[in-house]
């Protein structure tokens, strides 16, 4: 299917590595311009290397988005390198684990900062362009906000206001024919991921408990899977779904226990 992408301007948040990663390299394959903006350049430059090498265009920004003026440093770089933005992918978080007991004011409003506070801003400031393309917005975010998980008041937070802007910009940007979707993530084996289940006693038989849990093929979602959803919500094709949480998630959050 061609998802007419060609040569749209995307940013991606968090485009390095893991979920951003596999969502920029599934963009460039559909013709798309990934830009990625990410505050680890080292790695930005090795994804942006690796489109490069099969044909895809790519293009990369540093910047720490917990830093409001960095955001917009960011996306003036993307008007002033291409013109335009044609969709936007919030991306870019990880699950720090500040929680209600071991948490504080500035360890939970720096979790908002990393986590959240950063999404609004991207899309504030890609608006202007964004209504002049028409274009899309992709949020994503995480199982936390449904189901809670425990230890991370400040991440489960983040991903309820993820969710909750979704709605509400879906609304707000109805006039301009911009969709506004996420993406909801439940276990999904990322370099993040690989490195907090080695953190733990018995790493493989925790990975096998996760992996039992999860009803549809008892694994793991690969980062493909969230890319190549993440694509068709970005794309034309998807032209009537807007304000919609999107499970990619094997049918954890939903589907019953008892089937297991």
């Amino acid at each position: 299917m061609n998802l007419q992408l060609q040569n749209k301007v995307i940013i991606i948040t968090g485009g390095a590595r893991g979920i951003g990663k596999g969502i920029a390299i599934a963009l460039a394959k559909e013709g798309a311009i990934a830009v990625i903006v990410s505050r680890t350049k080292t790695e930005s430059l090795k994804t942006v290397g690796e489109i490069e090498a099969f044909g895809g265009k790519a293009f990369q920004v540093e910047a720490d988005l917990t830093n409001p003026q960095a955001c917009e440093m960011a996306v003036k770089a993307v008007i002033d390198k291409f013109g335009c933005i044609d969709g936007l992918v919030n991306n870019a978080g990880e699950n720090d684990g500040v929680g209600l007991q071991n948490g504080n004011y500035e360890k939970f409003m720096s979790s908002l900062h990393k986590n959240l506070v950063h999404y609004y801003l991207m899309a504030n400031l890609a608006l202007p362009e964004l209504i002049k393309s028409n274009g899309s917005i992709l949020n994503i975010s995480s199982k936390t906000a449904e189901t809670g998980q425990g230890g991370t008041s400040a991440y489960a937070a983040a991903n309820g206001g993820r969710n909750a802007l979704t709605r509400e910009w879906a609304v707000e940007l109805l006039p301009y024919q911009i969709r506004v979707n996420a993406i909801i993530v439940a276990e999904c084996w990322t370099p993040l991921y690989e490195r907090w289940i080695n953190s733990i006693p018995n790493p493989e038989e925790k990975l096998k408990e996760i992996n039992n849990k999860i009803p549809l093929g008892k694994r793991m979602t690969a980062v493909e899977e969230i890319a190549n959803m993440a694509a068709f919500l970005l794309s034309p094709i998807s032209s009537h779904t807007t304000g919609q949480l999107i499970y990619v998630d094997g049918g954890y959050v939903h589907l019953d226990r008892a089937i297991s």
